[in-house]
């Protein structure tokens, strides 16, 4: 049951909105180049443009550092939304101040104006309780459908909340429903798959999935630094030194619920063209990295996965980026799109190696968060979620 306040539970007709959303988004050649964020705030924009609201979309794109940089303008997002939606979509040069008053003022019902990125001004990663009074004077009601930001305590997020009635738009919804109660009450069995590069961002996210989940199985670069935990000589592979207690710690108190591979895919360089092979679990070669899982811990990942009840994935097997170190992770993915389990893939790397597996579409949640979706693998509360009206 979400216990917020969402766009359906409340007057909309003929307010004027500030919605945040979340427009991070890659540019190339001031296009840009993935819209899927776009796309994930449409059924939101589009039931609020049924209500005939003026719509004012406020994000961040990039780091900017509180300066204004016209490499991270949000012009060509804009832009690319009025290419989705046919419809035009003004834009102004500011978040806060007399142009983004008098353009939001001016903004009529049925019509949408996207502000200037948000962390142009440095009091937006501060909370500013100033810029926050500003964003919310453009508006009647602020509709928070930034999942991606749902972690951050910022102006935009958290501090506009104070000052307007808040509510939660469809993908924030969503996002809580999928990543917050799947896996609260998890069809069992209830399997977690991590990777990713570092053992430290995802310590909590361990400690937490202990408590919850029947297995853990682990890849990626942070599977090396339990292996060193393990007295395992790990040559050149990455190894987070100060974590090599913590994951002693961790192996310990998992007993036989987390499974690190049994075999791995090493190379004598990090590059695309370096040689490989595939070595047993045991000392990594003097001068080699384990860059991917191997064939049988694909195999015998696979056979978890596939009796699976519900599945939560954050982070990669191995170096997908590079292709021929890409096999662990998109294996494991089409063993996760064939499984009869709900499946939820953390954003981030995640979700960018779920769509370049081709199976995208096959997952039940692609999450569009992967600092948020990892503090929800935490069992930490989001500032953003925190701050949204609770239901009466």
């Amino acid at each position: 049951m979400f216990k917020k306040k969402t766009i359906k539970d409340i007057d909309l007709q003929g307010k004027r909105v500030l919605v945040r959303v979340d427009f991070n988004v890659p540019l190339e050649n001031g296009h840009v180049s993935d819209d899927t964020r776009i796309q994930a705030a449409l059924p939101t924009i589009e039931y609020l443009l049924e209500k005939d609201t003026a719509l004012i979309l406020a994000s961040h794109l990039g780091r900017p550092k509180g300066t204004k940089n016209p490499q991270l303008s949000l012009q060509p997002v804009a832009e690319r939304l009025a290419e989705i939606l046919e419809a035009p979509v003004y834009f102004v040069e500011e978040c806060i101040g007399p142009k983004a008053k008098k353009a939001a003022t001016e903004l009529k019902c049925g019509e949408i104006l996207v502000l200037e990125n948000t962390r142009f001004h440095n009091g937006e990663k501060a909370n500013d309780p100033q810029m926050a009074k500003q964003l919310a004077s453009l508006a009647e009601i602020f509709v928070n459908d930034a999942f991606g930001t749902a972690h951050r305590s910022h102006a935009s997020t958290v501090g506009v909340a104070a000052y307007l009635p808040t509510v939660a738009g469809f993908l924030m919804e969503k996002e809580i429903r999928y990543l917050g109660e799947m896996t609260t009450s998890p069809k069992m069995p209830y399997i977690a798959i991590l990777g990713g590069a570092k053992v430290s961002g995802k310590i909590k996210a361990i400690r937490n999935l202990l408590s919850k989940a029947d297995k853990i199985l682990m890849g990626g670069g942070m599977a090396n630094t339990f292996f060193k935990a393990k007295g395992y000589d790990m040559a050149n592979s990455l190894v987070e030194e100060e974590s090599i207690h913590i994951a002693k710690e961790l192996l310990e108190k998992a007993g036989n619920r987390l499974y690190l591979p049994i075999d791995m895919v090493i190379a004598n360089d990090f590059s695309v063209e370096a040689e490989r092979k595939v070595l047993p679990l045991g000392d990594v070669p003097a001068g080699w990295q384990i860059l991917d899982i191997g064939p049988e811990t694909v195999r015998t990942y696979g056979e978890i996965i596939a009796s699976a009840g519900t599945i939560i994935w954050n982070g990669p097997m191995g170096v997908f980026e590079f292709p021929p170190f890409a096999q662990g992770t998109f294996a494991l993915a089409k063993a996760v799109a064939e499984s009869s389990a709900i499946s939820i893939i953390g954003g981030g790397d995640s979700a960018a190696a779920a769509k370049q597996s081709g199976l995208a579409k096959q997952f039940t949640h692609i999450s569009t968060g992967g600092g948020a979706s990892l503090q929800m693998l935490e069992g930490t509360t989001l500032p953003g979620l925190a701050a949204i009206d609770d239901l009466d």
